[in-house]
């Protein structure tokens, strides 16, 4: 297997797109040599723990309401290409992401983490819940298959708050600006919500260089 680090904000619209058409190609490419594994960025790592109405903050990040309309045209228009639920309308608060974070991190140590990424990616972008909310934290992570009391001691805590930070900012100083962003071993770096073609090329030309490893170490007469 090969590691696929993705680096991932679970507010990020393009990070929803993005996760679907990789998860698109890996439904055609079953036999994939991809072992996943998700990793803290924050679009907004300045956000209150509180976040913000949205409205303000998209008409104060994009210039005012018409700014935050142009920009959010082209993730609606991809959004429906890709088959994707876009909740535009219910969707109240620009939340911090800390906390969701923690959780995915929880969620990694028990082999749970892709469903809880996509759990807090249909609770945000679908169903228009708040998930900087402990509350909503707690009822996705009970739907993952994480024991609800255990979680809810830890989001009271700070538990692994800092060495998300940490993570988050050894991120951007090796250069990653923006999300989603995919680590293919260590090694070859894919930015972008990339389609589902592009993924399955990716995965044939691995699958060649994997046989034809494989071919050279068998004919390897030590």
């Amino acid at each position: 297997m090969l590691k696929l680090d993705i680096l991932s904000d679970p507010i990020c619209p393009w990070c929803y797109i993005g996760k679907a058409h990789l998860f698109r190609a890996l439904e055609a490419r079953p036999d994939h040599p991809f072992a996943l594994e998700w990793h803290p960025f924050q679009l907004n790592p300045d956000m209150p723990p509180e976040g913000m109405d949205r409205r303000a903050y998209l008409e104060g990040k994009f210039g005012g309401r018409e700014g935050a309309v142009r920009a959010y045209a082209p993730v609606a228009e991809a959004a429906e290409k890709a088959g994707l639920s876009l909740n535009l309308d219910g969707m109240a608060r620009t939340p911090s992401t800390l906390d969701a974070h923690r959780l995915i991190h929880w969620a990694g140590l028990e082999g749970r983490q892709t469903p809880v990424v996509q759990a807090l990616f249909a609770a945000y972008f679908e169903a228009g819940r708040d998930i900087g909310d402990h509350g909503v934290l707690l009822d996705v992570a009970e739907g993952c298959g994480m024991d609800r009391a255990m979680t809810e001691r830890l989001l009271a805590s700070d538990a692994d708050a800092e060495d998300i930070r940490g993570r988050d900012a050894h991120a951007r100083a090796r250069g990653v600006t923006g999300v989603p962003t995919f680590v293919i071993a260590s090694q070859a770096v894919v930015v972008g919500a990339q389609p589902p073609e592009s993924w399955e090329g990716i995965i044939d030309d691995l699958q060649r260089q994997l046989a034809e490893q494989g071919v050279r170490d068998d004919a390897d007469p030590s």
